[in-house]
C-alpha cells in the first residue's frame, strides 16, 4: 500500500480529534515506513541485538498510541516523534546492556564468542546521545534538526515542515550541528557522525 502523505495527515488529524477508527486505518499505511525506520536504527546497533525490527516497531507504536491528547501536525511530525521514541528505546536498551556488562550476571562464552561480541556500537550510540543532549543545552534547534534528519530520516524539506522553519535555515542548522558533533565525537574517540542522509 503506498504511503499517501495527505491521507496519512488526514487520518492523524482525525485520530488527534479522538476518532479511534482513524487509528485502525492508519496502521496499515504507516507500518512499512515504521519498519524501515526501525531497520535504519538497528542497522547501526551491535550484532546480536536482542531487540528486533518488529519488536522495535511495536514498542514505539505502543508509545505513540499511548500518548494522551496527541496533536499530530502531519505525516512528517508523526514520523519525527516515532524516531524520537525509537531513539529512546534503543538508548535505554544500550544503557541496560552496558550495565549488565559492568556488573550484571556473568555468562560463560568461548574465546571465539568473546572475540565476536562487541559493545562498540552501544558505546557509539550512547556517545552520540550524550553529545546530542549537550548540544540541546547549547542550541535546541540544532539538536532537533539532527534528531529529525539522522534518527528520523526526514529530508531537509520535511524537517523544515516539522520545525516550521525554511529549508535554507534547516540546511544551515544541519551543517553547524554536524560540525559541532564532529568535534565533540572526535574528542571522545567515537566514530564520527555518519554521512548526511539523502535530502
Amino acid at each position: 500500500m503506498s504511503l499517501d502523505s495527505d491521507s496519512v495527515t488526514q487520518l492523524l488529524t482525525d485520530w488527534s480529534d479522538g476518532n479511534q477508527q482513524a487509528l485502525e486505518q492508519l496502521l496499515p499505511l504507516i507500518y512499512n515506513e515504521l519498519r524501515h525506520l526501525a531497520h535504519h536504527f538497528l542497522y547501526r546497533e551491535r550484532s546480536g541485538h536482542t531487540l528486533q525490527t518488529t519488536a522495535l516497531v511495536h514498542e514505539a507504536y505502543l508509545k505513540l498510541v499511548d500518548q494522551r491528547d496527541p496533536h499530530w501536525q502531519n505525516r512528517a511530525h508523526f514520523f519525527a516523534i516515532a524516531a524520537q521514541a525509537m531513539r529512546r528505546i534503543l538508548i535505554d536498551s544500550a544503557r541496560k546492556h552496558a550495565a549488565q556488562k559492568r556488573g550484571g550476571p556473568l555468562e560463560k562464552v568461548s574465546l571465539d564468542e568473546a572475540l565476536a561480541i562487541s559493545t562498540e556500537p552501544n558505546i557509539k550510540l550512547l556517545a552520540l546521545d550524550e553529545a546530542l543532549n549537550t548540544l540541546a543545552e547549547i542550541d535546541p534547534d540544532q539538536s532537533r534538526v539532527v534528531e529529525l534528519r539522522y534518527f528520523g530520516g526526514l529530508t531537509i524539506e520535511e524537517t523544515a515542515e516539522v520545525m516550521n522553519l525554511s529549508p535554507a535555515t534547516i540546511k544551515r542548522e544541519w551543517a553547524m550541528a554536524r560540525a559541532w558533533l564532529h568535534q565533540a565525537l572526535s574528542e571522545d574517540g567515537s566514530e564520527l557522525l555518519p554521512a548526511d542522509p539523502s535530502s
